[in-house]
C-alpha cells in the first residue's frame, strides 16, 4: 500500500461537524470520510471531465462558515 502524504487542513466548526456527523452514518471517521469524498469527486471528474456538481460554486443551503 502506498503511504499518504499528511496535509494540515482547517475546517470552520459547522463544516467539521456536518462531516463528523456524516462519517458517523457512514461508519468512517473523520478522516476517511473527507477522504472518500475527496476520492469520489476526483474519480467523478476523471471520468467525464466535470466536478460532481455543475454548481460547485454556488453557496450551499446550509451555513458551514
Amino acid at each position: 500500500m502506498a503511504e499518504k502524504k499528511q496535509i494540515p487542513l482547517r475546517l470552520s466548526e459547522k463544516l467539521y461537524n456536518a462531516i463528523a456527523q456524516w462519517a458517523e452514518d457512514d461508519f468512517r471517521s473523520v478522516n476517511g470520510q473527507i477522504e472518500y469524498l475527496l476520492s469520489e469527486c476526483v474519480r467523478q471528474r476523471k471520468k467525464n471531465g466535470k466536478y460532481v456538481s455543475e454548481e460547485i460554486d454556488l453557496p450551499l443551503d446550509i451555513n458551514i462558515k
